[in-house]
């Protein structure tokens, strides 16, 4: 896949089709737009996703800056579902202000030479984001490219978006969060060295640092899995600043693995929460502390069936 983040760099000569969207988060909808476009690979055309960085979220100051999915995390999800190019518009006050028609001409027509565009039902570009779906549809015949639209997907009475599983998450109800994803809720990282506490006590974890845009659920403990060298091992992660031992203030997610054993120190992970179990506290002590580690580990035995 080859990434463009330079608009002085967007010149692509084979036909496209294109995603275009905001993918904070790939939810049912969003796949079923990035499927869409897929199927665009079987008319010979190459597979391109256009999107914001940074985030529009981040940029305009809508909500608290913090993002479903950080940017290393949508490009390797793009990689994998087989897309040929990931165009990432460089968001800024300059970039934003672009005249609607002028967008669709000088990036999605002329830069990427698009002849299939797919998008949401909310899409939104340009000046003060007056482009919208419909003015995109009016101009196919003119600009000689066709467009789909993809309607809002609804799951137990209500719409899926992003920022209804952005609240979710907040929440720290990460169950149903996974149910409007269509996978779990994921943290993405590489494995730091702790403060061997764990190893000590005889409960030894994985330990990452998340990235700061990267929005968390509720501190405290949440049943998971984690994919390590392509296989899913189940566990029990922390997430929170471990007040009980740690007198500084970093936040980290740290993993109790079931039946692994090996250094996995500076290798990529991924931690999936499952389900919220309790929310972090403070103990008096370690002992306090382990004695509460070793009863939701067992806990986890029994939600895995271990």
């Amino acid at each position: 896949m080859k990434i463009i983040g330079d608009l002085e760099q967007l010149h692509i000569t084979e036909p496209t089709a294109v995603a275009i969207g905001k993918f904070d988060g790939v939810h049912a909808g969003h796949r079923m737009l990035l499927d869409t476009v897929l199927t665009g690979k079987k008319r010979g055309l190459k597979t391109a996703v256009f999107t914001f960085e940074p985030s529009p979220t981040i940029v305009f100051g809508n909500g608290n800056g913090k993002i479903l999915m950080t940017r290393m995390e949508k490009r390797e999800m793009f990689e994998q579902m087989g897309i040929d190019y990931l165009v990432e518009y460089p968001l800024n006050a300059r970039t934003a202000s672009v005249e609607p028609q002028r967008f669709i001409r000088t990036y999605l027509v002329s830069a990427m030479n698009a002849k299939l565009i797919v998008a949401g039902k909310d899409l939104s570009y340009g000046d003060r984001g007056r482009g919208d779906f419909v003015l995109l549809n009016s101009l196919k015949d003119e600009l000689g490219y066709e467009t789909v639209m993809i309607e809002k997907i609804c799951m137990d009475g209500e719409e899926i978006s992003s920022s209804r599983i952005r609240a979710l998450i907040e929440e720290g109800n990460v169950k149903l969060a996974q149910r409007y994803l269509g996978e779990p809720y994921f943290i993405r990282g590489t494995v730091v060295h702790g403060a061997q506490l764990g190893r000590n006590i005889g409960i030894p974890t994985v330990n990452l640092i998340p990235a700061t845009e990267k929005l968390l659920p509720p501190f405290g403990v949440y049943y998971s899995e984690v994919l390590l060298d392509g296989i899913r091992y189940p566990g029990m992660t922390n997430i929170g600043r471990k007040p009980t031992v740690n007198q500084g203030k970093d936040i980290t997610v740290e993993t109790y693995l079931y039946d692994y054993s090996g250094n996995v120190y500076g290798k990529k992970i991924v931690v999936c929460l499952r389900s919220f179990r309790r929310k972090e506290q403070k103990f008096e002590d370690i002992t306090q502390l382990k004695a509460q580690m070793q009863m939701d580990i067992e806990a986890g035995r029994q939600y895995f069936h271990l």
